[in-house]
């Protein structure tokens, strides 16, 4: 009799071990005492499937108390799809309590593209300001201008899935500086009326695509640059000046070719002259007295140059060569 009593009791200790190990008793009272409707089974299913009790039932009461009217079905399915449970419905909490349009389906669908929904709601009802760098726009004039904004901005929760970020936001905001600037006749005009860069830049509606609406466009900052044009300049006069060092030195390089080739040409003259000298000869056309006559003056001449560019060096009279020519 005793050993049937301490089966018993060891097989409910076990039961109540099974029990208590798939049902998280703490969660179901939990549930009970909100009067949010989860069995038992549905806590032993969750454990079935790996999902953590704790995920599912926390969040769904608070959604129950916020009156969102969310089941366990669509919690749970999000959990196994990888979202943030929690986060989403806190999410949903905030946009029922700002008056903002936001389903359970919208913002599971945000969660899961790798947005934080919550963050976004945050920022709808608070809009955010975001700081450009500095934006380096010339006007027609050639002066250089360093533009620094800031970009105030609201979460368009229509468009965060799919809608370009706050990078696009940037560029698109440096775009219409560097347009505007760059439309200025002269930069002066951009320092004493900075708002027509916000205002021009603003009409453009360079949200269209993004995940955000932007509210307003302010000018911090504005400050001389750079002389862009005069330095322009500067280097294109330098390249028209090698590109003209470059043809000079191409014109004397084919005078210089030019020259060479009519000296080949006066001595390829030069040698047919011994040979019109033989040819003279063989026809008889020219004597041997005559050829003896033109060596001789061709000697004569050379003499009488070689005289001409020898000079006589001075001579300078010494001490010894004066007493002698003294005495």
């Amino acid at each position: 009799m005793y050993a049937n009593l301490i089966i018993i009791v060891v097989a409910v200790v076990c039961f109540i071990a099974i029990f208590a190990m798939f049902v998280p008793l703490g969660l179901w009272i939990s549930s009970l005492a909100a009067n949010v409707q989860v069995s038992i089974f549905n806590l032993i299913g969750m454990r079935l499937r790996r999902v953590i009790p704790s995920k599912i039932v926390i969040p769904l009461i608070k959604a129950t108390k916020a009156g969102m009217g969310l089941t366990v079905n669509q919690l749970e399915a999000h959990y196994l799809a990888g979202g943030n449970v929690d986060n989403v419905v806190n999410a949903l909490i905030a946009a029922h309590r700002a008056d903002i349009g936001l389903h359970f389906e919208k913002a599971a669908a945000i969660d899961l593209a790798g947005r934080d929904v919550l963050e976004a709601v945050k920022m709808s009802v608070n809009p955010r300001v975001i700081e450009t760098p500095n934006v380096s726009a010339v006007a027609k004039d050639g002066i250089e201008l360093l533009v620094k904004a800031r970009v105030t901005v609201r979460a368009n929760l229509e468009r965060l899935v799919g809608g370009a970020g706050e990078a696009t936001i940037l560029a698109r905001v440096g775009e219409g500086i560097v347009t505007t600037v760059g439309s200025s006749t002269s930069h002066k005009i951009v320092l004493e009326n900075p708002d027509a860069i916000s205002k021009t830049v603003l009409n453009k509606g360079l949200d269209a695509g993004t995940a955000f609406e932007i509210l307003s466009i302010d000018i911090a900052d504005v400050d001389v640059g750079r002389n862009i044009g005069a330095h322009l300049q500067t280097l294109q006069a330098e390249a028209d000046k090698n590109i003209a060092q470059a043809k000079a030195e191409e014109r004397r390089a084919m005078a210089v070719a030019k020259e060479q080739e009519m000296r080949a040409a006066v001595v390829e003259s030069e040698a047919e002259v011994p040979k019109a000298m033989a040819y003279a000869l063989r026809e008889g056309k020219l004597g041997i007295m005559d050829y003896y006559d033109m060596q001789n003056v061709i000697a004569d001449t050379s003499m009488r140059s070689s005289i001409s560019k020898a000079g006589t060096k001075p001579q300078t009279l010494t001490t010894d060569n004066k007493e002698k020519q003294n005495q």
